[in-house]
């Protein structure tokens, strides 16, 4: 079987030190959710897959949890709390507290840093008090790091890049993981921590980002009377949530705080769940040939109305203006014939849409109307505007950054994935670059949008094998590309 490549990062990082004599017992998960001010209807399932993917968890779901008791504690192994929204009721409460301090235990997801607080968080990272609950003073015993609006404030820099720097590799939860990850996330800081927190692992809060300049605390682990807390502050999002270093530690400290030791071994599936929520679809027309590619590319167009061909023979012969909004490109061909070329000229003077997806960047480089009016861009074959052929390389690990605000990249400011680099393509100084990345084997401009007058051109160089396919952020800018260029956005 073919393996992604944070699927064999995390075979890698999450195998056991240890070879044990028997098939450990499978471990008790409920996951409280159904209130976050993060989008916890697609977090909450993929948290659930992933911990029932390791082999050592049967996972269910709590979704009102302020019908929690000791009865449903009762066999319970671990509790995960992706949950931020009204406290629990007394019982409730009380029950939370007599299950972990008899030895239960707890993980802690992101947003619940500041559950039970108090406090209400802004769209900025900032706190306000006294228009929630008041704070239910055990959980920050109970958690370790909260949120206060005293000075200094606690807050997080913007969402982005950010390297994860381990400080105890000899923690059954971290033993085996790299000195250091890069992840894209959102990053607290200035969280009060309590006595007794045993930090795993920090990242440094980039001042340019909105940071504090300092190391901030990412994952740590503490003791409430018996029980067993993991605590991390990564997750905002599912893109967030794929991640190689959410998986790894997550898993990993789930699985220390049930059981006190690690065995897990994570496979990720394929495509992560939910699938994207449907809109009203604009009809796409999507060409492929002349250049191999997974099939877990079909999977970016579940939910909208696509149609498949194979060639420019197929996607071009005929005029196709009255049945098709959007003309998405994922081919490699040099050239296609004057019927075919009048018809797709025919098509993008018509107030339509066009996505060009990573090889197609190599169509009709001996067209000059293509590469210059409508890409603003082209990969060199044999070499071209007195350049000489461009270059690729295979399978590395791009940082890849927001360059403008737009439409398109609401909600993927930053993408971390294993992609293919193009480098020494002509790009027309006219685009409009909304995505850059600074890899030396790539020429920097990943996503750009043309100025072409008469329809709306996307560029993404991006999405070269499963690997990008399967990657959230990715399938959001491209099905964002899609709405944006149909004149959805």
């Amino acid at each position: 079987m073919r393996l992604s490549a944070f699927t064999s990062v995390l075979i890698f990082a999450m195998a056991a030190p240890c070879t044990p004599a028997s098939e450990p017992a499978v471990l008790q998960a409920l996951i409280l959710s159904g209130h976050n001010n993060h989008d916890w209807r697609t977090t909450t399932p993929w948290l659930r897959e992933i911990l029932e993917q390791s082999g050592r968890f049967q996972v269910r779901l709590l979704e009102q949890p302020a019908g929690l008791g000791l009865r449903t504690l009762s066999g319970v192994d671990l509790l995960v709390l992706n949950y931020n929204g009204p406290r629990l009721g007394e019982g409730s409460e009380r029950a939370l507290e007599s299950y972990l301090s008899s030895g239960g235990a707890l993980a802690v997801v992101h947003g619940a840093s500041w559950a039970f607080s108090g406090l209400e968080v802004l769209g900025d990272g900032h706190v306000r008090t006294g228009l929630i609950e008041p704070p239910w003073p055990a959980y920050e015993r109970m958690i370790g790091g909260v949120w206060s609006d005293s000075e200094p404030e606690t807050g997080h820099s913007r969402y982005g890049p950010f390297t994860l720097r381990m400080l105890d590799r000899d923690h059954a939860a971290t033993r085996g993981l790299p000195e250091s990850m890069i992840t894209v996330d959102e990053l607290f800081h200035d969280l009060r921590m309590s006595d007794g927190v045993h930090v795993l692992a920090v990242a440094h809060s980039d001042t340019a980002a909105g940071g504090t300049g300092d190391d901030e605390p990412v994952l740590w682990t503490l003791r409430y009377g018996k029980g067993r807390i993991f605590h991390t502050v990564l997750g905002h999002d599912l893109a967030a949530m794929c991640e190689p270093a959410f998986v790894s530690t997550f898993v990993r400290g789930c699985e220390w705080a049930a059981s006190g030791e690690v065995r897990a071994v994570v496979e990720l599936p394929l495509v992560p769940y939910p699938p994207y929520a449907a809109l009203p679809p604009p009809r796409v027309r999507v060409v492929t040939g002349g250049h191999g590619y997974d099939t877990s590319f079909y999977s970016i167009f579940d939910g909208l109305d696509w149609q498949h061909r194979r060639s420019g023979e197929d996607a071009f012969g005929r005029d196709f203006r009255d049945a098709v909004d959007v003309l998405v490109l994922y081919d490699m061909v040099p050239r296609i014939g004057e019927p075919e070329r009048a018809h797709l000229s025919d098509f993008l003077g018509s107030d339509k849409g066009l996505v060009v997806l990573h090889h197609a960047l190599a169509n009709y480089n001996s067209w000059p109307w293509w590469t210059d009016e409508v890409v603003g861009g082209a990969y060199w074959l044999e070499g071209g505007k007195g350049m000489p052929p461009s270059t690729y390389e295979h399978d590395l690990e791009l940082v890849i950054r927001s360059a403008a605000r737009h439409p398109i990249t609401e909600g993927t400011p930053a993408l971390h994935l294993w992609d293919e680099a193009y480098k020494g393509m002509w790009i027309s100084p006219d685009v409009e670059v909304l995505m850059r990345t600074e890899h030396e084997s790539s020429d920097g401009p990943v996503v750009w949008i043309n100025p072409f007058s008469d329809s709306r051109v996307v560029v993404i160089q991006l999405g070269h094998d499963y690997r990008a396919h399967v990657h959230p952020g990715f399938r959001r800018l491209v099905r964002r590309a899609i709405l944006w260029s149909a004149g959805r956005l």
